[in-house]
């Protein structure tokens, strides 16, 4: 099979950010958050679950599209300064989108959270650009070793007053600790105490993104599209080893974003696209991706529109029979999922129908060709 070209677009990254995307949404919006099959779920504290792997895939995807984004511009010889506009430009509306998210619809400064989100994707975008822009891949790579180690001795080293050094339970760490302090009244309110898209949580954050950044210059590189796959198999397997012998020391936690969990999930990261990228890009099939196309091509509007009606549907309220009131997910829910399928079924088949309501709406685009970016 002939090399493709390096302009033309990797629609194996298009399939895989539209299906993260979409296990985004469905895991955000349950029919019932009291009924959620455990896999659906975030861990309690250490581990993983499959909605674990969510969050570090999108940061991992952004990662590669720094890459398809810049390197043609500057092969083209575009000022840097150009692109700094817009990497600021870009860094600016995700952070301001994500504010808008957690605002929405009432936009109560003094209690707004503060992190979120499109808050990480955005810092994390910001300095990756600036690293691609001005480090070598090499020096990309010992970057993220460097924050990564970082990170590391930041919790293991320095004391929390009444508690120590080098702890990783909830709310007893560094992390959230700095968390406590710096963003106190602003944070993410089931917790109140400490936000999982914390401060210096997003350091090794940083590195899911730059993770994908080094993939991103291996797919545009000269090597075959099957010897592409390999490396991303091969690398992947290697990271998920790695971080799992590593979690033997550190535990693997998501809330704190911690280093092994950093390396692990890059590591599955790199599993899955390498998989999507053979399917797709080395064999030449898309039978059964079309849907995660659609979603991959407007991934950020999808994401927060689906956002927006969420809170919409708690928000709606009308009366019913018996003078009591009800919003309009809890009436979509009881009349259309709980009155023939059990709890469990009927909270994710609530949520799958979210996913297939947006769907609707973003192939409305696809076709029309209205791709939104920002």
């Amino acid at each position: 099979m002939d090399k493709p070209s390096k302009k033309q677009r990797l629609v194996s990254l298009d399939v895989f950010r539209g299906a993260t995307i979409a296990a985004m949404i469905m895991v955000n919006n349950p029919g019932d958050w009291g009924h959620i099959y455990k896999p659906l779920r975030h861990a309690e504290w250490h581990g993983w679950t499959f909605t674990d792997l969510i969050f570090p895939f999108f940061l991992f995807i952004v990662g590669v599209a720094i890459v398809f984004a810049f390197s043609g511009k500057l092969e083209k010889g575009v000022p840097k300064k150009n692109l700094y506009t817009k990497i600021i430009r870009r860094t600016l509306i995700l952070f301001g989108l994500g504010l808008f998210l957690n605002g929405f619809p009432f936009f109560n400064l003094s209690t707004i959270r503060i992190p979120g989100v499109l808050q990480r994707i955005a810092l994390c975008y910001f300095v990756a650009s600036l690293v691609f822009l001005h480090v070598r891949i090499r020096g990309q790579i010992a970057i993220g070793a460097f924050l990564l180690l970082f990170y590391w001795a930041l919790m293991e080293w320095i004391p929390v007053p009444g508690i120590g050094a080098g702890l990783y339970e909830k709310g007893a760490n560094l992390s959230n600790y700095i968390d406590s302090i710096l963003l106190k009244g602003h944070m993410w309110s089931y917790t109140k105490t400490w936000d999982p898209e914390g401060i210096i949580s997003t350091i090794p954050a940083i590195v899911s993104t730059m993770a994908g950044m080094i993939t991103g210059h291996v797919l545009r590189s000269d090597r075959s599209p099957t010897q592409k796959a390999l490396w991303m198999m091969n690398t992947g397997t290697i990271a998920l080893l790695a971080g799992s012998i590593w979690s033997t020391w550190l535990p693997v936690n998501k809330s704190i974003w911690t280093s092994s969990y950093t390396v692990l999930m890059s590591g599955l990261a790199l599993l899955t696209l390498g998989l999507v990228y053979y399917y797709i890009d080395v064999k030449g099939r898309q039978k059964g991706v079309q849907p995660f196309l659609v979603y991959g091509t407007n991934a950020i509007t999808v994401f927060v529109l689906s956002g927006i009606i969420a809170k919409l549907t708690y928000l709606i309220k009308f009366d019913v029979a018996g003078g009591t009131t009800i919003t309009l997910k809890g009436w979509i829910y009881e009349t259309f999922y709980t009155s023939w399928l059990p709890d469990y079924t009927a909270s994710l088949a609530y949520s799958i129908g979210y996913i297939f309501f947006f769907y609707l709406w973003m192939l409305i685009l696809y076709k029309k060709k209205i791709f939104i970016k920002i």
